[in-house]
């Protein structure tokens, strides 16, 4: 099966950080804001899904976002995820089917650290999915300013340039 096919297959649209994704699941329920954390701005869901894709030529870009995000892989080559905790900590993990090379079925992000990912060198593609709690909104999502994620963690520049854009004008 080719990226193309689950692109079809999921009725998948473009993500705004690169590749394609498919809500699967919204929880109906909500959770009133007075009973979460500061840091969020209103009420969410209980929880939400999706699947997700990635090409070859494909970055899942740096963002963050407010809740837990938990990966799961399902088809595919392997997919890297970099994670950078708020104390400057760099993280790789390795999704996939290859255990015996470290790759695991499923990975948690945790709340407020940087993330992006891209399929492994000589994968086609990867077909993960996410699942958030309390649900995903995008009041909670910011992508990463490449400048300011240089000052902050110098030490990762590579993984930063990588997976951010340059500032200044973009190409169209």
């Amino acid at each position: 099966m080719t990226a193309a096919y689950f692109v079809r297959a999921f009725t998948m649209q473009p993500h705004p950080e690169g590749g394609y994704f498919a809500e699967t699941y919204r929880s109906l329920e909500t959770i009133p804001h007075s009973a979460l954390p500061d840091r969020f701005t209103g009420s969410r869901t209980f929880g939400t899904a999706i699947y997700f894709l990635l090409e070859s030529h494909h970055v899942s870009a740096l963002h963050r976002i407010q809740a837990d995000e938990i990966w799961h892989f399902y088809a595919g080559g392997p997919l890297e995820v970099f994670v950078i905790s708020p104390a400057g900590e760099l993280n790789v993990i390795r999704l996939g089917n290859n255990i015996d090379e470290g790759d695991v079925f499923q990975a948690v992000v945790p709340a407020g650290c940087w993330f992006g990912s891209k399929p492994a060198d000589g994968s086609a593609f990867s077909l993960v999915g996410c699942t958030v709690a309390p649900g995903f909104d995008f009041a909670d999502f910011e992508m990463a300013d490449q400048d300011t994620l240089l000052q902050a963690y110098p030490q990762h520049r590579e993984v930063i340039e990588k997976l951010t854009k340059p500032p200044g004008p973009q190409a169209v």
